[in-house]
């Protein structure tokens, strides 16, 4: 009985590895682009746009999907979806590496984010699935970690396998990963699945993804074409009307991909918000600041990355730790500190010129990180333990697109900015003035985003057991 109780234990860490496996590689995609694009323009002739486009073509595809791919988990098998996410992905990396135009490369790594879309909602549910609730809040806080250690380390992995082998290695790396993530979800993964039937909602998958991807194309194009000009202006209306339609088709859908009665839970719309604004907030930061610390203060790609350390350090010691906490204490006081310390973080990064230090740079990424594990890990938390196991899959889908969102706007809005403070110029000093404007206005994002945790977020609601239904969370 004893070895049988055991081995079910073991079982239940291994499952857990398997799944940090998957995740690992398709987080780390997200970042370890940053620090390529420097090379990415020169190899093959892209311009900023493009460069953009590279980063959120991915981040886009993979918001867009993920909530069918939590769905389609949910009714298919997570185990199942979570090895085909894991095909699809490591084929559209290998495309990626050998893309030999801007245009292609964007293709590719939007086939990329729909392997994202279908591996990364199943990696939560199997966690719920697996995991009784006392031990949930610890398996979701390495789940964090690794996520977020794949987000902090990808720049330094991005500039090593671009400064000593080639660009294209960021992507090739994924195809051994990935088939031993394969291996290994088929070896402990066991197969669970939501036994109720489930309908695609194909409606609200249509207008959502022409939302985003309009929104996102109206504030990265809008320096080329103007704001004001017929293709933009009606880039933006698009968006809205297809937004609004994708609200009120959810309101009156059987089988709505996104159930709105999850947001019933004011911790699980909280989680959600404040995870979409850490997002829109340091996305961004991540891809200029890899872009700033290249082309103004000269750095290699190595270096770039190298420089990211510190924070994703701190996020490694303090990720699981603060799981814990929140397994105990409850979520809310965390996240609200998390938030405080990343608003901190770019209002000290808003005050960097055009020349700088290593050691200018680091309180800042110290402070980030911290930051950054206080968030993330009770947000997840907070969020799947608002949500019954059986609709875990959908829960964590509308998380992690959260985040997705977030980080897609991030850039764009970012980019957008920087692009209106510098009129044109393309100087050093130029870009560093956009730069500063558009981190006050991230320091101020992340500042909404603690308001939003403290206010939202219920002190004891976080605790509680996730076998409750939603209707039982939110009363």
């Amino acid at each position: 009985m004893r070895a049988r109780i055991f081995a079910e234990e073991t079982r239940k860490w291994f499952t857990l590895g398997a799944v940090s496996f998957g995740l690992f590689m398709i987080m780390l995609d997200n970042t370890v682009v940053n620090v390529a694009l420097p090379s990415i323009q020169r190899d093959l002739g892209t311009d900023l746009s493009s460069l953009q486009w590279i980063v959120t073509g991915y981040a886009l595809t993979f918001a867009a999907l993920m909530l069918i791919g939590g769905k389609v988990a949910d009714a298919y098998g997570r185990r199942l979806i979570f090895v085909v996410g894991i095909a699809v992905f490591t084929s559209a990396s290998l495309w990626c590496g050998l893309a030999d135009s801007g245009d292609e490369l964007i293709t590719a790594r939007v086939l990329q984010g729909a392997g994202a879309a279908l591996m990364n909602p199943a990696t939560l549910s199997i966690i719920a699935a697996t995991f009784p609730p006392h031990q949930r809040g610890t398996a979701i806080g390495i789940w964090a970690g690794v996520s977020a250690l794949a987000l902090a380390i990808g720049p330094l992995v991005g500039g090593l396998l671009t400064e000593h082998l080639d660009w294209s290695w960021i992507f090739f790396v994924n195809i051994p990963v990935g088939i031993l993530a394969i291996a290994a979800s088929f070896l402990f993964i066991d197969e669970s699945r939501d036994e109720t039937h489930v309908r695609l909602d194909l409606p609200g998958l249509a207008t959502s993804a022409v939302g985003l991807f309009t929104l996102t194309y109206a504030l990265i194009e809008a320096n080329t074409y103007g704001w004001t000009s017929p293709r933009i202006l009606g880039a933006f209306a698009v968006a809205g009307v297809s937004i609004l339609a994708f609200i009120l088709l959810e309101r009156y859908q059987r089988a709505p991909m996104l159930p709105l009665e999850l947001f019933r839970s004011r911790t699980y719309a909280g989680a959600n918000m404040v995870m979409l604004l850490v997002a829109l907030a340091m996305f961004g930061v991540f891809f200029f600041l890899s872009l700033y610390m290249q082309n103004v203060l000269d750095y290699s790609a190595v270096q770039t990355g190298a420089a990211f350390l510190p924070m994703t350090i701190l996020i490694i010691l303090i990720a699981p730790v603060a799981g814990k906490t929140s397994d105990r204490f409850g979520s809310r006081g965390l996240m609200t500190a998390g938030m405080i310390l990343i608003a901190v973080q770019l209002l000290y990064f808003s005050r960097l010129g055009v020349e700088a230090s290593f050691w200018n740079l680091l309180p800042a990424f110290l402070v980030g990180g911290v930051g950054m594990a206080l968030t993330m890990t009770p947000s997840a938390a907070a969020a799947t333990r608002s949500v019954s196991v059986d609709k875990a899959g959908v829960g964590a889908a509308v998380l992690n697109a959260s985040r997705q969102v977030g980080g897609s706007l991030g850039i764009a809005l970012i980019g957008a900015i920087m692009a209106i403070e510098a009129g044109g110029e393309r100087t050093p000093e130029a870009f560093v003035d956009g730069l500063q404007t558009a981190l006050l206005v991230a320091s101020g994002i992340a500042t909404l985003g603690a308001v939003v945790a403290f206010s939202m977020v219920r002190p004891h609601e976080a605790a509680r057991l996730a076998g409750h239904s939603v209707a039982e969370t939110a009363a």
